[in-house]
């Protein structure tokens, strides 16, 4: 009794809290170790340049859908505009770290949803390969702070609260994913098959979770706007006519690269595939709703490949758990070195766009005053960002205007092809409040001034003329002094909407 008296009480530890406690502070290394080489390009690809120029027009009191526009909906532009607010918007280090944030939380939510159904071991495993293959494309793709990377926190936080019969929860998270691009949504599909398999109430709470945060995002925007940039007015851009073979490639190139991220991952899948999926229709339910939201509009870029990675990540988890220790720890150690080699790949991958985009930025801010709107003819809007120029239309890439997007070189390109109403608003902006500089970046696209008689005539008629080139781009200066009644140039992007 006395020994017993005298030996301290040993610490009363929560397994559930003990567990996270070691977990997470792995889980934030691996994602900020596979996240390195994202900070050592000042950008990845245009579409963080096109989400930077929103952020500084928003700040600068512009509107979404009106005085910038964009096919995607609204939460990632402001994500940039929070990051720029707290942190300046001449570096995407804030929005970089968020990306981080997003994979973890991902990570986190897998390795939850693993644990629940198959043990600890099992959350661990679903955690770590998710950050390992989440570098697993081409690093332009893997590694920016883009669309998809914030959609993956909210498909795997739907997953998790349906699992949970959250339902409310879960339409919240839908809801958002969605919010962060269109294709996030696809999550509804295994959320709504986990809600007939729970045999519950709450598609009311289901339903409403969804809807409401779409209905809002709307109303703080402008509802009509909205509907039509983010559902309606992409029926153009969502096809593969004229781009056939070129679209063909790149699937199969994305696809290959993809697959040799996830080398250590596809035999245990095969295995998986052939055996009985009892107690995971909901996990190939949410793979099959990702491959289609991948196919979906016929691009295949390789960032819309991320979407798949969360479901792999789970379901070779499942087939792993059955496996014995040396499958799982195969699987792991080629994850590991694959991931190592794709970090390798985004240290020493070349940027020769960027190289361009730096030249012609140069250039431009040296021709141009700070508050002089200019308009970029091309599809890398960074130029913008980079020369630190406003532009002088809200359509920051010639694709709204020819429908050129990806290296889409057919007859599916041209003015004639345009989002409807686009041209009368783009002639409006330039005759109201012309640009200090006009630059063709079309570098021989099909887009380019000479192939489309409609700019060529506007710029013509609004006085302006070729005065140079810049690394293979042309510029416009205009020769024509504005008329008095010419409006300031810093108001020049916020005029009419189509």
């Amino acid at each position: 009794m006395l020994a017993e008296l005298r030996t301290p009480p040993r610490s009363v530890v929560n397994p559930r809290t003990g567990y996270w406690r070691r977990l997470l502070p792995l889980l934030a290394a691996l994602a900020c170790v596979t996240r390195i080489p994202s900070f050592t390009r000042p950008l990845w690809n245009p579409d963080e340049g096109y989400l930077a120029v929103q952020a500084r027009i928003l700040a600068q009191g512009g509107e979404l859908y009106e005085t910038v526009v964009d096919r995607k909906p609204p939460l990632v532009p402001w994500l940039y505009q929070a990051a720029f607010t707290v942190a300046g918007s001449d570096s995407l280090t804030s929005v970089r770290l968020l990306a981080i944030l997003a994979h973890l939380v991902t990570a986190v939510l897998l390795a939850s949803l693993a644990r629940r159904r198959w043990g600890d071991g099992a959350g661990r495993t679903a955690g770590v390969l998710y950050l390992l293959i989440s570098v697993g494309l081409n690093p332009e793709d893997a590694q920016a702070a883009a669309f998809e990377a914030f959609i993956l926190p909210g498909t795997a936080a739907a997953m998790w609260c349906a699992d949970r019969r959250r339902w409310g929860a879960a339409g919240a998270a839908v809801g958002c994913a969605f919010l962060a691009k269109q294709t996030g949504g696809a999550v509804l599909v295994p959320v709504l098959w986990l809600y007939a398999a729970h045999r519950g109430g709450g598609l009311l709470r289901l339903g409403v979770g969804a809807v409401l945060p779409v209905l809002a995002a709307a109303w703080v925007t402008d509802p009509a706007g909205f509907l039509f940039w983010t559902v309606t007015g992409s029926g153009t851009y969502a096809t593969v006519t004229g781009s056939e073979l070129h679209v063909l490639a790149r699937a199969l190139a994305n696809t290959g690269i993809l697959a040799v991220a996830c080398a250590g991952l596809i035999p245990a899948l095969l295995r998986l595939s052939r055996a009985p999926r009892t107690g995971m229709p909901d996990l190939w339910l949410w793979l099959a709703s990702s491959a289609g939201a991948v196919t979906a509009g016929f691009h295949f870029f390789g960032h819309y490949y991320l979407q798949l990675l969360p479901p792999l990540a789970v379901l070779t988890t499942a087939a792993l758990h059955s496996a014995c220790r040396t499958s799982r720890r195969t699987a792991l150690l080629t994850s590991a070195c694959c991931c190592a080699l794709f970090l390798t790949w985004g240290l020493l991958a070349p940027r020769p766009d960027l190289d361009h985009t730096h030249r012609l930025a140069a250039a431009v801010a040296h021709r141009t005053a700070p508050h002089d709107p200019i308009l970029i003819w091309g599809i890398h809007p960074e130029t913008y960002w980079l020369a630190g120029r406003p532009p002088a239309t809200r359509f920051l890439t010639a694709g709204f205007l020819t429908n050129y997007s990806g290296g889409r070189d057919g007859p599916q390109v041209g003015e004639k092809h345009a989002v409807e109403g686009a041209w009368p608003a783009f002639r409006q902006e330039l005759t109201d409040h012309p640009p200090a500089l006009v630059v063709d970046d079309s570098r021989g696209e099909p887009y380019g001034v000479h192939r489309l008689p409609a700019l060529r005539r506007l710029l013509k008629a609004t006085g302006y003329e070729e005065t140079g080139q810049v690394a293979g781009a042309v510029l416009y200066t205009r020769q024509t002094a504005p008329g008095a009644d010419a409006q300031p140039a810093a108001t020049s992007w916020a005029t009419v909407r189509p």
